[in-house]
């Protein structure tokens, strides 16, 4: 390749605003400019059809080539079918990390490849840099309320030297929207895309009945302390912490505690119940590795928790033990825990179960 010549870069454009300004930046900044759109539904199903669309429209008013790639059978079964599984196991999973793994930065990422491009851009709010070693960092966006570094904690070196993210240092999502009228994008006043982009209405249980099978098995609500307390409709309607829609009489507000699938059990108690002590993590991985098996860090424990102080030991097979500072509401198996330094991502893994206030250590093995 020229030297003097940018790379080409291939952005994953979903008919949005954000990937479409993305598109527009990497244009007017110089670079080769390839529009490409995943196609992980049938068309009718839940209007993937109609963001094909958009992002075609927006690729022939800013002048660059628009490639569609088939990927309904591996998301279906990387993440949709991984999604229902875990319900079915008890979990609450959270997909947008598996497909930012697997999906975006994995199979289009070699799409992006595949169609001449030297680098993919997405329309994520979060910063890549790199320091004079060469190792990449990913960081907090700029916007924090739009930050999305959460959900890419599993990124591996290797994929984030061939990424970009312009919009990481955008101040916010209205100066965006600006630059969308700006260039004259047509999907300037488009809404943003709902929370999971495989659950029309963002209505889990239906989709869970619907399409994933789940009719679910009536089965008992059990206070903490063993007295039955209700009765359920499937323990993939609940999820560690809620409150509402659980239809039992008590003195005081019960949430879920936990959900047994084995004995198919949800159970409840009062707020005190949902504090833990931390919690112990699998499939842990690190973008910057640990100093050391033991350290102090930061962490977030779902995606709009703020990071709270806490200390990570390093276990045998993948795992980790972390322990809050503070005691931490609701953690949630399924869900991830991502660690910081500062602003930037250091790794994460995914939550295996909580911790209680007066709960022995893990067991060490190393």
């Amino acid at each position: 390749m020229d030297s003097e010549k940018k790379p080409v870069v291939a952005v994953a454009m979903s008919g949005g605003v954000d990937s479409s300004v993305t598109a527009a930046l990497l244009k007017r900044q110089g670079y080769e400019v390839i529009g490409i759109t995943m196609q992980l539904f049938a068309p009718r199903s839940t209007g993937s059809g109609s963001a094909a669309h958009d992002a075609a429209a927006v690729a022939r008013h800013l002048g660059i080539p628009h490639h569609v790639i088939g990927l309904e059978t591996d998301f279906r079964h990387l993440i949709i079918q991984d999604f229902i599984d875990e319900y079915r196991c008890g979990r609450t999973p959270n997909p947008c990390v598996r497909c930012n793994r697997y999906v975006k930065f994995g199979l289009l990422l070699e799409q992006a490849r595949a169609v001449g491009a030297d680098l993919l851009a997405t329309g994520h709010y979060v910063r890549n840099t790199v320091d004079s070693a060469g190792l990449c960092h990913l960081r907090q966006a700029r916007c924090i309320g739009k930050d999305q570094s959460y959900f890419l904690y599993t990124l591996s070196q290797e994929q984030l030297s061939q990424v970009l993210f312009p919009l990481g240092e955008m101040a916010s999502k209205d100066e965006v929207r600006r630059l969308a009228h700006e260039f004259a994008l047509p999907v300037a006043d488009k809404g943003d895309s709902q929370e999971v982009c495989f659950i029309p209405d963002d209505d889990y249980v239906a989709f869970l009945e619907e399409s994933g099978g789940l009719a679910g098995t009536p089965g008992n609500i059990v206070h903490v302390g063993g007295q039955v307390v209700g009765r359920h409709r499937g323990t993939h309607r609940y999820t560690i912490g809620q409150r509402r829609g659980l239809g039992v009489a008590w003195n005081r507000p019960l949430y879920v505690t936990a959900i047994d699938t084995d004995r198919n059990v949800v159970v409840v108690g009062e707020e005190e119940y949902l504090a833990a002590a931390g919690l112990l993590a699998a499939e842990v991985g690190w973008i910057v590795p640990p100093d050391g098996k033991e350290f102090q860090t930061a962490c977030k424990i779902r995606y709009r928790h703020h990071p709270v102080a806490c200390r990570v030991r390093l276990l045998p097979k993948g795992r980790c033990e972390v322990r809050f500072d503070e005691p931490q509401r609701a953690v949630t198996p399924g869900q991830s825990v991502v660690f910081y330094r500062g602003d930037e991502v250091l790794g994460g893994g995914k939550i295996a179960g909580a911790i209680g206030p007066s709960a022995p250590c893990a067991e060490e093995t190393v």
